[in-house]
């Protein structure tokens, strides 16, 4: 078993919200926790499928939406159209360079960005829960824009 914890947390989560403890839905919290990097909720559910998985598209869809609700998915929304998840099972905090052209995703960390969040909020008086930082630019080689690959 190797996410074990991430079992656990995900089978309390389901007892204590009342929703059936399947072995599908372990399934998909498996392939998404493996996942490297940014991903669809059809690219996930492409993958488990080559992998000669007999999971069904809504089983992928409304999993990854319980697996948001106890926090070992974060779901990113970079745009128009483009929601993607991204494991937050044990990963450190990070932002996001997002290309407008292909959507091309590089993730980045910043020393100078971490207590940014806090004090901001704590000087328009909140308090500080989490934040989703996201640059919005264009590949400044085509070559390597996937966008103009297509073309």
């Amino acid at each position: 078993m190797k996410h074990k914890q991430a079992i656990e947390i995900f089978r309390i989560f389901l007892k204590n919200e009342k929703y059936r403890i399947t072995p599908e839905r372990f399934e998909v919290m498996d392939a998404a926790l493996d996942y490297d990097g940014h991903f669809g909720a059809d690219d996930l559910y492409v993958l488990m499928k080559n992998e000669n998985s007999s999971i069904s598209r809504a089983t992928v869809y409304k999993t990854l939406e319980l697996l948001v609700q106890c926090n070992l998915l974060s779901k990113r929304h970079f745009g128009e159209n483009l929601t993607r998840y991204e494991s937050s099972f044990k990963r450190k905090v990070h932002d996001h360079l997002i290309c407008i052209d292909c959507g091309r995703i590089v993730e980045f960390s910043d020393k100078q960005l971490s207590p940014l969040p806090d004090k901001i909020s704590r000087e328009l008086g909140f308090e500080f829960e989490s934040y989703s930082f996201n640059i919005f630019a264009r590949c400044s080689n085509p070559k390597n824009c996937e966008y103009f690959k297509d073309r």
